[in-house]
């Protein structure tokens, strides 16, 4: 398996590829492509060399519906140092057994597998994370654990390990490829990328994927920050309010004050909303049983769980899965 995080030899050039899986998230896709694009401009000649791949060779149309052309079909001859999965919403629908076989038959050919977003999902249902550390995006952790117990899930911006790199999505594949970046050809190089896109470079590998809007809450409101710590460490089984005022170390009626400054909502509708987006998240992501969700969001019974979510959302949640 080859050491993505060692230099390479003098004048080679690496080559990368890129799975693109329908509705992937194009911004994670750009944070990822352009680093090694201003890395070959800042170093005044190819360090990377890049292919995009789709399953089947045709156009892929990202979340937001441009769909985007790539050179080739995937395949086990793609002679890769490295090859990123991304995605974005419905991984379920882009694993195939045939993706499958293909990812690792390149896994066998000494290929570096990368998940990005939920390409994190591809790799796990491919069995090709089983006793690897990995991450994916936040709002998955939790089904993705629960799905794939042999992966040591971690809720971290990006993680590498043995061959495999997964990154949460978004920003952390900027983090990712400016790691990669550093590691290969040397931190000045890493600092010139990050300055073309106006970054700072704060996030390390280890930090929490919430971190960076806490963080930016931290600032502006430390004791609201806290209270949201503590409200999102507690969604199944929720604490009263005056429970997290006191976690805080605040009183209620300051903490109430500061949700509807900042947030426009109380305590008690930011934490219902919470609840309750995980659980359309899972209506719609798995196939955990509408009682079963009902209990990972903090509710007492199914019925309890379906008056909300109606309140909230405007159809039932078996409603929500029949669309999903």
């Amino acid at each position: 398996m080859p050491d993505l995080l060692s230099r390479p030899a003098a004048n080679s050039i690496q080559d990368l590829g890129f799975l693109l899986l329908p509705k992937f998230s194009m911004l994670c896709f750009s944070a990822a492509l352009e680093p090694l694009r201003a890395a070959n401009r800042m170093a005044g000649r190819p360090l990377y060399r890049w292919t995009l791949f789709s399953p089947d060779g045709a156009p892929v149309a990202g979340s937001s519906g441009i769909a985007i052309p790539v050179q080739r079909a995937l395949d086990a001859k793609a002679d890769l140092a490295a090859l990123f999965v991304i995605a974005s919403f419905e991984p379920e629908a882009a694993w195939s057994p045939r993706l499958a076989e293909v990812l690792r038959a390149l896994r066998h050919r000494g290929t570096a597998l990368g998940g990005l977003d939920t390409g994190s999902y591809i790799l796990a249902r491919s069995g090709l994370l089983d006793g690897f550390r990995a991450t994916v995006h936040w709002e998955e952790l939790d089904t993705f654990a629960d799905r794939f117990p042999a992966v040591a899930v971690a809720p971290d911006r990006f993680v590498i390990d043995r061959g495999r790199l997964t990154a949460g999505g978004g920003t952390t594949a900027l983090d990712l490829m400016l790691h990669l970046i550093r590691a290969q050809h040397g931190a000045p190089l890493a600092l010139d990328v990050a300055s073309q896109f106006i970054y700072g470079q704060e996030a390390l590998s280890s930090e929490s994927q919430r971190s960076v809007p806490l963080r930016t809450l931290q600032r502006r409101c430390p004791p609201l920050a806290r209270a949201v710590e503590v409200m999102e460490g507690a969604v199944e089984e929720p604490v009263p309010v005056h429970e997290v005022a006191r976690r805080t170390g605040i009183g209620a009626r300051r903490l109430e004050r500061l949700f509807l400054r900042h947030l426009r909502a109380t305590p008690l509708r930011y934490y219902l909303d919470l609840r309750l987006s995980l659980g359309h998240r899972m209506l719609r992501q798995t196939t955990v049983p509408v009682a079963g969700v009902a209990v990972r969001c903090g509710f007492n019974s199914a019925s309890a769980f379906a008056r909300a979510f109606r309140a909230r959302f405007g159809l039932s949640p078996t409603q929500c899965r029949r669309q999903a």
